[in-house]
């Protein structure tokens, strides 16, 4: 099937192929992986084997893998890229998601290519060139409100696709450079120290301290859930969930959430459809808050929003519950209107505030707005008044533990007479189709009504398939009587000949063809925000226009402080210091100026500029001397299956 807009797609982590079949049981439309090597999340490999198998459940339901294959290549490292990207065309990858440009001039087979967010898709320039040159899909900078996405929708013909929940990169997708700066460890390599998660100390322009110890670069999580009808009025028609290092609850949780509320915008407007087949059942009720989250917030979707760090903690601190009563010898006592388990995880602000967690052994109900708490350890630290939160609910876990969902394809099932006996036709939600048939001897039933019911019955029973029935129709002359010996050998037969040829009705979505003559790039010289790391990236810039190019951040050539990081965050307005915002207030206007700020972790002192004009942050630095004497990159080389 070739997907459009308005073919809605859910799409969701996978950290292993276990992960992923996971969340195609629980709904999802497609899922994306890391591979052995170059993926952004370089702790998440995966063999080509574990793919495969993979792609072999994703495509019973039609459902599909996409690979994600975007970090940036070193000239050492292209063959191993091509040897790659053949073993997981042969393996049956659907997709992949790239951000270097190097790979579009390398010899692949016909596997379709989606933009990366990496490629920093944020101006309808952009996704207007990203469009014409081979991608089928774009992956839309996060920090997009929902009218540039209408805008972007307008000027393009690509799927376009969304993060709507999880983990929010502080930076444009693309353009952070400080792990590498201070690491060696480049974002754009999939190996991010998370720099933006570390506590800060913010000076104004005048060295007074406006904050310490907070996580001033570290955001709240994204949630799209009251936005996805909006978006898909902008022309979103992809919804993805973040996740690659997420354990597998938040993955099932995210998942089912996310397509009981698409199944219900679904059944609203039948001009859209899903992009699979199948639907999930579940033993719990979707609640992404109870799954690693830091609060929640919907970012720039709706224009800037005053709340949208995570100051206080990096970590996930859970359901509010309430406060201390009193500290026992082995116990403490919340008030709490919430209900506890044996089991939980409970956590509070120290007087550090840093975040200490406790698992709780036995809860015991003092009344109905007490609850004592008799945990595994004594804290040091906890008091009187002191705030409680719970990150894990027990009861909840227990039930995402198990076997949590069944997906299933609706079947329309149909027994007719033949001329010598009978058969079966099973079609299914897609329209695919078998039929198997049998030679039986006629015989009329002794009771009409108990006959069709066994027969209805055994028609019914498809047990561990991937098929449900969803209407039983009979087309008989009269009532018969048929063993179910009978019946079971029409339904094995006919289950078999449809997943045969529901596997052979199976397409490959297509690579996209590049627009001739080629595409002019927005720009006609490139800085290291580009991320050219290798000659074949260069060609392909030149091919689209551009002359000057400088080499990726990772070639170590930026030796002087240039933006490590760029942001759409900015502290400057979470402090209400905004020059925009100023304007027109009364004794205000024109004494707020966009003056740089500085941000101190230990001995590093980070200073902030503010482009007022995009509505941007620069954090400044400078790449480590010991940076500059780390070797490059070494080949890695993958088995080549292909003929010479």
């Amino acid at each position: 099937m070739q997907k459009t807009r308005k073919h809605l797609e859910l799409l969701s982590p996978a950290k292993n192929a276990d992960f992923g079949i996971e969340a195609i049981n629980h709904g999802a439309d497609a899922v994306y992986i890391g591979g052995p090597a170059f993926g952004a999340r370089a702790k998440a490999p995966n063999t080509v084997q574990d793919i495969a198998r993979l792609v072999q459940h994703a495509h019973k339901f039609h459902a599909e893998v996409f690979v994600a294959l975007n970090t940036i290549f070193h000239d050492n490292e292209l063959e191993g890229v091509r040897q790659l990207v053949h073993q997981l065309y042969d393996a049956g990858v659907d997709a992949l998601i790239v951000q270097d440009m190097g790979l579009l001039e390398l010899d692949l087979p016909p596997i379709q290519l989606h933009a990366s967010t990496q490629t920093d898709i944020r101006t309808v320039q952009k996704a207007q060139f990203l469009d014409q040159v081979g991608f089928s899909q774009i992956v839309l900078a996060r920090e997009l409100d929902i009218a540039t996405v209408k805008k972007i929708a307008d000027a393009t013909t690509a799927n376009l696709e969304y993060f709507i929940h999880g983990a929010l990169c502080v930076a444009f997708s693309g353009q952070c450079f400080i792990s590498h700066a201070h690491t060696g460890r480049s974002a754009n390599r999939g190996e991010c120290s998370q720099e933006c998660r570390l506590p800060y100390t913010l000076e104004d322009q005048k060295g007074r301290i406006l904050g310490k110890d907070k996580h001033y670069l570290s955001m709240k999580d994204n949630d799209q859930s009251a936005n996805l009808r909006a978006l898909i009025a902008a022309g979103v028609s992809s919804f993805k969930i973040e996740g690659r290092y997420k354990d597998l609850p938040y993955v099932k949780n995210a998942t089912a959430h996310y397509r009981q509320l698409l199944d219900e915008i679904l059944e609203e407007m039948p001009e859209y459809a899903k992009s699979s087949a199948g639907n999930a059942s579940y033993t719990f009720t979707p609640q992404p808050e109870k799954t690693f989250n830091r609060s929640s917030t919907d970012y720039f979707a709706n224009g800037r929003q005053a709340d949208i760090g995570a100051f206080d903690t990096p970590k996930f601190s859970g359901e509010e519950l309430g406060k201390v009563r009193k500290v026992g010898k082995d116990f403490i006592d919340v008030a709490t209107e919430v209900a506890l388990h044996n089991g939980d995880g409970v956590c509070f602000f120290d007087v550090h505030k840093e975040l200490v967690g406790l698992r709780v052994n036995t809860v015991q109900a003092l009344d109905n707005y007490t609850q004592r708490l008799f945990p595994n350890e004594m804290p040091a630290d906890i008091r009187n008044n002191t705030q409680l939160y719970r990150n894990r609910d027990h009861a909840f876990m227990r039930l995402l533990e198990k076997d949590s969902a069944s997906r299933k394809i609706a079947l329309d099932v149909v027994l007719y007479e033949t001329r010598d006996g009978f058969a079966l036709t099973l079609t299914d939600e897609q329209g695919f189709s078998a039929t198997s048939q049998c030679t039986a001897e006629k015989q009329p039933a002794n009771d009409a009504e108990k006959a069709e019911a066994s027969l209805r019955e055994n028609l019914a029973k498809l047990g561990n398939t991937d098929f449900s029935a969803r209407d039983i129709g009979l087309e008989l002359t009269q009532p018969w009587f048929l063993p179910a010996s009978v019946v079971n050998h029409l339904r094995r037969d006919a289950v078999e000949e449809l997943i045969a040829i529901r596997t052979l009705g199976y397409d490959r979505p297509p690579l996209r063809a590049a627009a001739e003559p080629p595409a002019t790039y927005p720009q006609d010289s490139l800085s290291y925000l580009a991320n050219v790391y290798n000659q074949k990236a260069r060609d392909f810039y030149h091919k689209h226009g551009v002359k000057l190019i400088a080499n990726a951040y990772e070639s170590n050539e930026e030796l002087d402080e240039v933006p490590v990081m760029i942001t759409k965050h900015c502290l400057r307005f979470s402090h209400g210091l905004c020059p925009k915002e100023a304007k027109g207030v009364i004794g205000v206007q024109g004494t707020v100026t966009a003056e740089p700020m500085t941000l101190i972790s230990g001995n590093d002192r980070y200073t902030l500029k503010f482009d007022c004009k995009p509505c941007e942050m620069h954090v400044m630095g400078k790449v480590r001397k010991h940076i500059l004497q780390m070797a490059p990159p070494q080949p890695i080389a993958f088995f080549d299956k292909r003929p010479a």
